[in-house]
């Protein structure tokens, strides 16, 4: 802190003085930084207000390039780099949450859930506000033993089980020459992943989508699951992902 002081106090200073003095002053700094620079050593101790200043002078002085001398251009570069880094680190961390439960208030909790496997969080939270204990029904559920699920099958253990059973739909657009736009509904069965049906349109609708699934499967080969999208166009007759297909599609065949 006192080097850049006593820098900022000549800086002060020199405003009273006349050129003449100035030139004949930097000429005897440039010739003591000469002399200073052959015999320094090879890694210079700088603190932290000396890099400050060099980092402010790089923001603001377009020449300070041609006046650094103690160190690399790089390295008051890597100064910012490592300045800016420490002032966003700073701003964006975490602040302190909420107050840690007490360890008796967790056990009684766990205890408690233990002794009444019918509560939940609400009725726990209700009994604990009764014994003078004021905790959030949020923190009576975080610290609640959680009931080990029973193992369910995963995404392609239910498409390999239901291949057969299976069948993707979606449209796709064909721009032609004309700047005409043609949309392509395609059925794609999964268990040969062959394309079982198709249909081009100009204007696609409920009905006509519809339609296209009673021509692709005859009455007695309705799949029982269908794949397709959040496309609006399907209409209230296609149940949502892949779940069975809405029976009211092939009761009309």
């Amino acid at each position: 802190m006192s080097s850049l002081f006593v820098a900022l106090f000549a800086l002060v200073a020199s405003s009273f003085r006349t050129r003449a003095d100035l030139q004949a002053e930097i000429l005897a700094l440039r010739h003591q930084l000469a002399v200073c620079q052959k015999n320094a050593p090879r890694r210079l101790r700088l603190h932290r207000c000396d890099r400050l200043l060099w980092v402010v002078l790089y923001r603001f002085w377009s020449g300070w390039r041609r006046c650094l001398e103690i160190v690399r251009p790089d390295t008051v570069l890597r100064w910012h780099r490592r300045a800016f880094a420490w002032h966003w680190t700073r701003k964006s961390r975490r602040l302190p949450g909420r107050p840690e439960v007490a360890a008796n208030i967790r056990d009684l909790i766990r205890r408690m859930s233990q002794a009444n496997p019918l509560w939940g969080a609400p009725r726990i939270h209700g009994e604990l506000l009764k014994l003078g204990i004021a905790v959030a029904q949020f923190t009576v559920a975080r610290y609640l033993p959680r009931l080990r699920k029973p193992p369910s099958q995963t995404w392609r253990t239910f498409l390999t089980n239901h291949l057969a059973q299976t069948a993707a739909i979606d449209f796709f657009t064909v721009p032609t020459a004309t700047f005409r736009v043609l949309f392509v509904f395609v059925v794609l069965s999964h268990e040969r992943r062959r394309v079982v049906h198709f249909g081009v349109t100009e204007h696609p609708t409920q009905e006509w989508t519809i339609q296209q699934m009673r021509e692709a499967f005859p009455w007695d080969q309705a799949p029982r699951f269908v794949l397709r999208d959040r496309d609006a166009i399907y209409g209230r007759e296609f149940a949502c992902g892949p779940q069975k297909f809405h029976p009211a599609v092939f009761n009309a065949m």
